[in-house]
């Protein structure tokens, strides 16, 4: 019987976006085959991420730029709680051999108070590995993956909009 191959090891091709003003991070788990061809955070056409973010600040965002904007003038930081990892595909459920990433420099450099993980993985994985070096509790919030069909986007919208910056 052959041995099934471990897919490669692979690290985080982006980096965080934040600056000085940034209050909530939110944290993914890691970025899906489509976000890591587009090099930039939730690229997939059917994530409800950045529709969630439009409708909630009321600003229509296209390109990486238009949706980095968008983040630092909500004071939003964004990154994934994952640095490296073995992953086939984009599931959640694939993801082995992780290594966590560090926070510690989004927190020391911005006014991080409150870290909102975009599902349950980037929830399990930052309380395991991250929250012992911020001691920041996270919340668990509703994850706007596709997979995530039990949430309409209105109700997306309606429990993160509990947690986001207001204007």
């Amino acid at each position: 019987m052959a041995k099934e191959e471990k897919p490669p090891v692979i690290i985080h091709p982006f980096p965080p976006v934040y600056d000085s003003s940034s209050e909530v991070l939110v944290l993914g788990s890691f970025p899906s085959v489509k976000s890591r061809e587009e090099n930039f955070y939730y690229a997939h056409p059917r994530n409800r991420f950045w529709p969630m973010l439009e409708t909630i600040y009321r600003k229509e965002v296209k390109t990486a730029e238009e949706k980095e904007a968008l983040l630092h003038q909500s004071h939003i930081a964004l990154y994934d709680s994952i640095y490296s990892c073995r992953i086939t595909g984009s599931s959640d459920s694939a993801i082995t051999d992780i290594t966590p990433a560090s926070l510690l420099p989004i927190i020391q450099n911005s006014k991080i108070k409150r870290i909102l993980c975009n599902g349950t993985k980037s929830y399990d994985v930052y309380m395991r590995y991250c929250f012992p070096e911020t001691d920041i509790e996270a919340i668990r919030m509703p994850s706007t993956s596709p997979a995530n069909a039990q949430f309409t986007l209105a109700s997306l919208i309606e429990e993160w909009s509990l947690f986001l910056p207001s204007e």
